[in-house]
Protein backbone atom coordinates (compact mmCIF):
# COMPACT_ATOMS: atom_id res chain seq x y z
CA UNK A 1 0.00 0.00 0.00
CA UNK A 2 1.32 3.47 -0.86
CA UNK A 3 2.32 5.52 2.19
CA UNK A 4 0.43 8.60 3.25
CA UNK A 5 3.36 11.04 3.04
CA UNK A 6 3.29 10.84 -0.75
CA UNK A 7 -0.30 11.99 -1.10
CA UNK A 8 -2.48 15.02 -0.49
CA UNK A 9 -4.50 16.22 2.47
CA UNK A 10 -7.65 14.51 3.72
CA UNK A 11 -10.65 15.80 5.69
CA UNK A 12 -9.85 15.85 9.40
CA UNK A 13 -13.11 14.17 10.37
CA UNK A 14 -12.29 11.19 8.17
CA UNK A 15 -8.78 10.91 9.59
CA UNK A 16 -9.89 11.09 13.21
CA UNK A 17 -12.94 8.86 12.74
CA UNK A 18 -10.68 6.10 11.42
CA UNK A 19 -8.16 6.74 14.19
CA UNK A 20 -10.89 6.57 16.82
CA UNK A 21 -12.12 3.26 15.43
CA UNK A 22 -8.60 1.88 15.98
CA UNK A 23 -8.19 3.00 19.61
CA UNK A 24 -7.57 0.09 21.98
CA UNK A 25 -10.14 -0.48 24.70
CA UNK A 26 -12.78 1.97 23.46
CA UNK A 27 -14.98 -0.25 21.29
CA UNK A 28 -17.98 0.55 19.10
CA UNK A 29 -20.27 1.82 21.83
CA UNK A 30 -17.51 3.86 23.47
CA UNK A 31 -16.41 5.46 20.21
CA UNK A 32 -19.97 6.37 19.23
CA UNK A 33 -20.61 7.78 22.72
CA UNK A 34 -17.49 9.95 22.49
CA UNK A 35 -18.47 11.37 19.10
CA UNK A 36 -22.00 12.06 20.34
CA UNK A 37 -20.68 13.79 23.45
CA UNK A 38 -17.96 15.84 21.78
CA UNK A 39 -19.77 16.60 18.52
CA UNK A 40 -17.22 15.04 16.17
CA UNK A 41 -14.28 12.65 16.06
CA UNK A 42 -12.02 15.63 15.40
CA UNK A 43 -13.11 17.19 18.69
CA UNK A 44 -12.60 13.90 20.52
CA UNK A 45 -8.90 14.17 19.74
CA UNK A 46 -8.57 17.96 19.86
CA UNK A 47 -10.34 18.25 23.23
CA UNK A 48 -9.29 14.97 24.80
CA UNK A 49 -8.24 16.74 28.02
CA UNK A 50 -11.90 17.71 28.54
CA UNK A 51 -13.36 14.24 27.94
CA UNK A 52 -13.20 13.09 31.55
CA UNK A 53 -15.54 15.89 32.64
CA UNK A 54 -17.94 15.46 29.72
CA UNK A 55 -18.01 11.64 29.65
CA UNK A 56 -17.51 10.60 33.29
CA UNK A 57 -17.71 6.86 32.57
CA UNK A 58 -14.63 6.89 30.32
CA UNK A 59 -11.48 5.38 31.80
CA UNK A 60 -8.08 7.06 31.96
CA UNK A 61 -6.59 4.26 29.83
CA UNK A 62 -9.12 5.02 27.07
CA UNK A 63 -8.20 8.71 27.05
CA UNK A 64 -4.53 7.75 26.96
CA UNK A 65 -5.19 5.60 23.88
CA UNK A 66 -6.12 8.79 22.01
CA UNK A 67 -2.51 9.97 22.29
CA UNK A 68 -1.21 7.24 19.98
CA UNK A 69 0.08 9.17 16.93
CA UNK A 70 0.43 5.92 14.97
CA UNK A 71 -3.37 5.79 14.69
CA UNK A 72 -3.46 9.00 12.66
CA UNK A 73 -0.68 7.73 10.40
CA UNK A 74 -2.59 4.48 9.80
CA UNK A 75 -5.78 6.43 9.09
CA UNK A 76 -4.04 8.49 6.42
CA UNK A 77 -2.70 5.32 4.81
CA UNK A 78 -6.22 3.96 4.62
CA UNK A 79 -7.50 7.15 3.01
CA UNK A 80 -4.75 6.96 0.39
CA UNK A 81 -5.96 3.48 -0.55
CA UNK A 82 -9.60 4.60 -0.55
CA UNK A 83 -8.94 7.55 -2.84
CA UNK A 84 -6.91 5.43 -5.25
CA UNK A 85 -9.69 2.82 -5.52
CA UNK A 86 -12.80 4.97 -5.66
CA UNK A 87 -13.89 4.16 -2.12
CA UNK A 88 -15.90 6.69 -0.10
CA UNK A 89 -15.15 7.19 3.58
CA UNK A 90 -18.38 7.90 5.48
CA UNK A 91 -18.26 9.36 8.99
CA UNK A 92 -21.17 9.78 11.39
CA UNK A 93 -21.50 13.42 10.32
CA UNK A 94 -21.82 12.61 6.59
CA UNK A 95 -25.28 12.86 5.02
CA UNK A 96 -24.54 9.70 3.02
CA UNK A 97 -23.96 7.66 6.21
CA UNK A 98 -26.93 5.28 6.74
CA UNK A 99 -29.19 7.35 8.99
CA UNK A 100 -31.02 4.31 10.37
CA UNK A 101 -27.71 2.84 11.48
CA UNK A 102 -26.57 6.14 12.98
CA UNK A 103 -29.32 5.87 15.61
CA UNK A 104 -27.88 2.59 16.98
CA UNK A 105 -25.70 2.85 20.09
CA UNK A 106 -22.99 0.64 18.59
CA UNK A 107 -22.96 2.16 15.09
CA UNK A 108 -19.48 2.28 13.52
CA UNK A 109 -17.93 5.75 13.63
CA UNK A 110 -16.67 5.22 10.08
CA UNK A 111 -17.73 3.17 7.06
CA UNK A 112 -16.12 2.52 3.69
CA UNK A 113 -18.35 2.28 0.63
CA UNK A 114 -17.68 1.43 -2.99
CA UNK A 115 -20.65 1.73 -5.32
CA UNK A 116 -23.53 3.92 -6.45
CA UNK A 117 -26.32 3.11 -3.98
CA UNK A 118 -28.22 5.56 -1.83
CA UNK A 119 -27.79 4.01 1.61
CA UNK A 120 -30.75 6.08 2.82
CA UNK A 121 -33.33 4.83 0.37
CA UNK A 122 -36.93 5.13 1.50
CA UNK A 123 -37.25 1.35 1.94
CA UNK A 124 -34.45 -1.03 2.95
CA UNK A 125 -34.88 -4.79 3.41
CA UNK A 126 -32.17 -7.16 4.67
CA UNK A 127 -32.31 -10.78 3.55
CA UNK A 128 -30.27 -13.26 5.58
CA UNK A 129 -30.11 -16.98 6.22
CA UNK A 130 -28.14 -20.19 6.09
CA UNK A 131 -25.14 -20.76 3.85
CA UNK A 132 -26.61 -24.20 3.12
CA UNK A 133 -29.64 -22.93 1.24
CA UNK A 134 -32.13 -25.53 -0.01
CA UNK A 135 -34.27 -25.47 -3.14
CA UNK A 136 -37.11 -24.24 -0.94
CA UNK A 137 -35.00 -21.27 0.12
CA UNK A 138 -33.88 -20.54 -3.43
CA UNK A 139 -37.45 -20.63 -4.68
CA UNK A 140 -38.54 -18.25 -1.94
CA UNK A 141 -35.74 -15.77 -2.70
CA UNK A 142 -36.63 -15.78 -6.40
CA UNK A 143 -40.35 -15.29 -5.88
CA UNK A 144 -40.02 -12.82 -2.99
CA UNK A 145 -37.61 -10.45 -4.72
CA UNK A 146 -39.60 -10.55 -7.98
CA UNK A 147 -42.81 -9.69 -6.12
CA UNK A 148 -41.08 -7.03 -4.05
CA UNK A 149 -39.78 -5.30 -7.17
CA UNK A 150 -43.32 -5.15 -8.55
CA UNK A 151 -44.66 -3.68 -5.31
CA UNK A 152 -41.70 -1.47 -4.28
CA UNK A 153 -39.35 -0.89 -7.22
CA UNK A 154 -37.27 1.60 -5.21
CA UNK A 155 -36.38 -0.85 -2.41
CA UNK A 156 -32.76 -1.54 -1.40
CA UNK A 157 -31.83 -5.18 -0.68
CA UNK A 158 -29.05 -5.66 1.88
CA UNK A 159 -27.17 -8.90 2.60
CA UNK A 160 -23.67 -10.17 3.28
CA UNK A 161 -22.27 -11.72 0.04
CA UNK A 162 -21.88 -15.08 1.82
CA UNK A 163 -22.77 -18.47 0.36
CA UNK A 164 -26.42 -19.51 0.42
CA UNK A 165 -29.22 -17.07 1.14
CA UNK A 166 -26.95 -14.00 0.93
CA UNK A 167 -25.64 -14.50 -2.59
CA UNK A 168 -29.02 -15.71 -3.90
CA UNK A 169 -30.65 -12.55 -2.54
CA UNK A 170 -28.04 -10.36 -4.23
CA UNK A 171 -28.39 -12.23 -7.52
CA UNK A 172 -32.17 -12.03 -7.53
CA UNK A 173 -32.02 -8.31 -6.74
CA UNK A 174 -29.74 -7.73 -9.71
CA UNK A 175 -31.87 -9.98 -11.92
CA UNK A 176 -34.84 -7.77 -11.07
CA UNK A 177 -32.88 -4.51 -11.43
CA UNK A 178 -33.12 -3.73 -7.72
CA UNK A 179 -30.38 -1.90 -5.87
CA UNK A 180 -28.41 -4.26 -3.61
CA UNK A 181 -25.60 -3.69 -1.09
CA UNK A 182 -23.28 -6.29 0.43
CA UNK A 183 -21.97 -5.64 3.94
CA UNK A 184 -18.53 -7.23 4.25
CA UNK A 185 -16.60 -8.69 7.18
CA UNK A 186 -13.22 -7.47 5.88
CA UNK A 187 -11.63 -4.54 4.10
CA UNK A 188 -12.28 -3.52 0.51
CA UNK A 189 -8.87 -4.72 -0.62
CA UNK A 190 -10.32 -8.21 -1.12
CA UNK A 191 -13.52 -10.12 -1.80
CA UNK A 192 -14.57 -13.05 0.35
CA UNK A 193 -15.62 -15.56 -0.72
CA UNK A 194 -13.55 -15.00 -3.82
CA UNK A 195 -15.94 -17.02 -6.00
CA UNK A 196 -18.47 -14.17 -5.56
CA UNK A 197 -16.13 -11.54 -7.03
CA UNK A 198 -18.21 -11.32 -10.23
CA UNK A 199 -21.37 -10.50 -8.29
CA UNK A 200 -19.40 -8.03 -6.15
CA UNK A 201 -18.28 -6.20 -9.29
CA UNK A 202 -21.77 -6.25 -10.77
CA UNK A 203 -23.52 -4.81 -7.74
CA UNK A 204 -21.24 -1.77 -7.68
CA UNK A 205 -23.15 -0.53 -10.75
CA UNK A 206 -26.50 -0.54 -8.93
CA UNK A 207 -25.68 -1.00 -5.29
CA UNK A 208 -22.28 -1.46 -3.73
CA UNK A 209 -19.98 -2.89 -1.09
CA UNK A 210 -19.99 -1.57 2.47
CA UNK A 211 -17.69 -2.29 5.41
CA UNK A 212 -16.36 -0.84 8.65
CA UNK A 213 -13.10 -2.78 8.35
CA UNK A 214 -9.80 -1.40 7.12
CA UNK A 215 -7.59 -3.00 4.50
CA UNK A 216 -5.43 -5.95 5.60
CA UNK A 217 -8.31 -7.18 7.79
CA UNK A 218 -8.89 -10.91 7.51
CA UNK A 219 -12.47 -12.23 7.29
CA UNK A 220 -12.23 -13.76 10.76
CA UNK A 221 -15.22 -15.35 12.49
CA UNK A 222 -15.83 -12.50 14.94
CA UNK A 223 -15.94 -9.98 12.09
CA UNK A 224 -19.02 -11.64 10.65
CA UNK A 225 -20.85 -11.17 13.95
CA UNK A 226 -19.84 -7.49 13.96
CA UNK A 227 -20.93 -7.20 10.34
CA UNK A 228 -24.42 -8.47 11.20
CA UNK A 229 -25.22 -5.41 13.34
CA UNK A 230 -24.70 -3.18 10.29
CA UNK A 231 -27.01 -5.37 8.19
CA UNK A 232 -29.74 -5.11 10.84
CA UNK A 233 -29.14 -1.50 11.82
CA UNK A 234 -29.26 0.02 8.33
CA UNK A 235 -32.51 -1.78 7.40
CA UNK A 236 -36.21 -1.24 8.01
CA UNK A 237 -36.91 -4.96 8.04
CA UNK A 238 -34.88 -8.16 8.33
CA UNK A 239 -36.10 -11.29 6.53
CA UNK A 240 -34.69 -14.65 7.67
CA UNK A 241 -35.22 -17.03 4.77
CA UNK A 242 -33.76 -20.26 6.18
CA UNK A 243 -31.78 -20.96 9.34
CA UNK A 244 -30.58 -23.91 11.35
CA UNK A 245 -31.09 -23.99 15.13
CA UNK A 246 -27.94 -21.86 15.49
CA UNK A 247 -26.30 -19.42 13.10
CA UNK A 248 -25.40 -15.90 12.17
CA UNK A 249 -28.83 -15.12 10.75
CA UNK A 250 -30.37 -15.70 14.19
CA UNK A 251 -27.88 -13.22 15.61
CA UNK A 252 -28.98 -10.72 12.97
CA UNK A 253 -32.62 -11.37 13.89
CA UNK A 254 -31.81 -10.75 17.55
CA UNK A 255 -30.11 -7.48 16.65
CA UNK A 256 -33.14 -6.46 14.60
CA UNK A 257 -35.28 -6.92 17.69
CA UNK A 258 -32.79 -4.95 19.82
CA UNK A 259 -32.84 -2.08 17.30
CA UNK A 260 -36.66 -2.11 17.05
CA UNK A 261 -36.52 -3.21 13.43
CA UNK A 262 -39.26 -5.40 12.00
CA UNK A 263 -38.16 -9.03 11.76
CA UNK A 264 -39.77 -11.66 9.51
CA UNK A 265 -39.09 -15.38 9.15
CA UNK A 266 -40.07 -17.82 6.41
CA UNK A 267 -41.71 -20.91 7.96
CA UNK A 268 -40.72 -24.43 6.99
CA UNK A 269 -41.50 -28.06 7.76
CA UNK A 270 -40.77 -29.05 11.35
CA UNK A 271 -38.32 -31.79 10.30
CA UNK A 272 -36.28 -29.61 7.94
CA UNK A 273 -32.94 -28.75 9.65
CA UNK A 274 -32.70 -25.36 7.92
CA UNK A 275 -36.18 -24.29 8.95
CA UNK A 276 -35.70 -24.94 12.68
CA UNK A 277 -34.31 -21.47 13.36
CA UNK A 278 -37.07 -19.67 11.43
CA UNK A 279 -39.80 -21.70 13.10
CA UNK A 280 -38.36 -20.96 16.53
CA UNK A 281 -38.24 -17.21 15.80
CA UNK A 282 -41.93 -17.35 14.92
CA UNK A 283 -42.89 -19.47 17.93
CA UNK A 284 -41.00 -17.14 20.30
CA UNK A 285 -42.67 -14.05 18.76
CA UNK A 286 -39.27 -12.74 17.69
CA UNK A 287 -40.30 -12.67 14.03
CA UNK A 288 -43.50 -12.38 12.02
CA UNK A 289 -44.39 -15.35 9.82
CA UNK A 290 -43.73 -14.38 6.20
CA UNK A 291 -45.00 -16.11 3.06
CA UNK A 292 -44.79 -13.41 0.40
CA UNK A 293 -43.55 -9.94 -0.44
CA UNK A 294 -47.11 -8.67 -0.31
CA UNK A 295 -47.33 -9.67 3.35
CA UNK A 296 -44.16 -7.75 4.15
CA UNK A 297 -45.32 -4.66 2.27
CA UNK A 298 -48.65 -4.67 4.12
CA UNK A 299 -47.01 -5.24 7.51
CA UNK A 300 -44.59 -2.38 6.91
CA UNK A 301 -47.35 -0.06 5.74
CA UNK A 302 -45.59 0.54 2.45
CA UNK A 303 -48.66 0.33 0.20
CA UNK A 304 -49.72 3.58 -1.39
CA UNK A 305 -52.98 5.01 -0.11
CA UNK A 306 -55.55 6.70 -2.35
CA UNK A 307 -56.53 9.12 0.37
CA UNK A 308 -54.99 12.57 0.02
CA UNK A 309 -56.12 14.43 3.17
CA UNK A 310 -53.25 16.95 3.10
CA UNK A 311 -55.35 20.07 2.52
CA UNK A 312 -58.02 19.00 5.00
CA UNK A 313 -55.41 18.52 7.71
CA UNK A 314 -53.88 21.94 7.09
CA UNK A 315 -57.30 23.58 7.41
CA UNK A 316 -58.17 21.69 10.58
CA UNK A 317 -54.80 22.31 12.25
CA UNK A 318 -53.43 25.68 11.13
CA UNK A 319 -51.08 25.71 14.15
CA UNK A 320 -48.78 22.98 12.81
CA UNK A 321 -45.10 23.62 13.35
CA UNK A 322 -42.89 23.38 10.29
CA UNK A 323 -41.70 19.91 11.31
CA UNK A 324 -45.23 18.69 12.07
CA UNK A 325 -46.37 19.86 8.65
CA UNK A 326 -43.45 18.02 7.06
CA UNK A 327 -44.54 14.76 8.75
CA UNK A 328 -48.21 15.27 7.79
CA UNK A 329 -47.26 15.96 4.17
CA UNK A 330 -45.11 12.83 3.98
CA UNK A 331 -47.96 10.67 5.26
CA UNK A 332 -50.40 12.35 2.88
CA UNK A 333 -48.16 11.82 -0.13
CA UNK A 334 -46.84 8.31 0.58
CA UNK A 335 -49.41 6.66 2.80
CA UNK A 336 -48.68 4.82 6.04
CA UNK A 337 -45.00 4.99 7.08
CA UNK A 338 -42.96 3.70 10.02
CA UNK A 339 -40.80 5.94 12.19
CA UNK A 340 -37.49 4.98 10.51
CA UNK A 341 -38.85 5.87 7.07
CA UNK A 342 -40.15 9.19 8.41
CA UNK A 343 -36.74 9.96 9.92
CA UNK A 344 -34.92 9.18 6.67
CA UNK A 345 -37.39 11.08 4.47
CA UNK A 346 -37.68 14.17 6.66
CA UNK A 347 -34.14 14.48 7.99
CA UNK A 348 -35.59 14.94 11.49
CA UNK A 349 -33.58 13.09 14.21
CA UNK A 350 -35.36 10.10 15.73
CA UNK A 351 -35.60 11.56 19.24
CA UNK A 352 -37.38 14.66 17.92
CA UNK A 353 -39.46 12.57 15.54
CA UNK A 354 -40.76 10.50 18.46
CA UNK A 355 -41.96 13.66 20.18
CA UNK A 356 -43.55 14.98 16.98
CA UNK A 357 -45.46 11.76 16.40
CA UNK A 358 -46.69 11.77 20.00
CA UNK A 359 -47.95 15.34 19.65
CA UNK A 360 -49.71 14.54 16.37
CA UNK A 361 -51.36 11.50 17.98
CA UNK A 362 -52.59 13.68 20.85
CA UNK A 363 -54.07 16.10 18.30
CA UNK A 364 -55.86 13.21 16.60
CA UNK A 365 -54.03 13.81 13.32
CA UNK A 366 -52.37 10.38 13.13
CA UNK A 367 -52.68 6.98 14.75
CA UNK A 368 -50.24 4.10 15.25
CA UNK A 369 -51.12 0.92 13.36
CA UNK A 370 -50.50 -2.61 14.62
CA UNK A 371 -47.52 -3.09 12.29
CA UNK A 372 -45.68 -0.06 13.68
CA UNK A 373 -46.64 2.33 10.88
CA UNK A 374 -48.35 5.70 11.31
CA UNK A 375 -51.61 6.45 9.52
CA UNK A 376 -52.92 9.92 8.68
CA UNK A 377 -56.51 10.31 9.89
Amino acid sequence: MQKSNTIQMFPEEQIYSIALSLCDGIGHVGAKRLVDAMGSATDVFARRQEIASLVPEIRASQIEALNNVKLVHRAKEELVFARQHGIRCLTLTDEAYPSRLRECDDAPVVLFFKGEADLNKLRVVAMVGTRNITEYGKDFCTKFVRELEALCPDVLIVSGLAYGVDIHSHREAMNNRLCTVAVLAHGLDRIYPYVHRHEAEQMQENGGLLTEFLTDTNPDRQNFVQRNRIVAGMSDAVVVVESAAKGGSLITAGLANDYNRECFAVPGRINDPYSIGCNQLIIQNKATLLQSAEELVKAMGWKETRQKPKHVQRDLFPDFTEEEEKVVNLLAQRGDLNINTLVVSSGIPINRMSNLLFELEIKGVIRLLAGGSYHLM
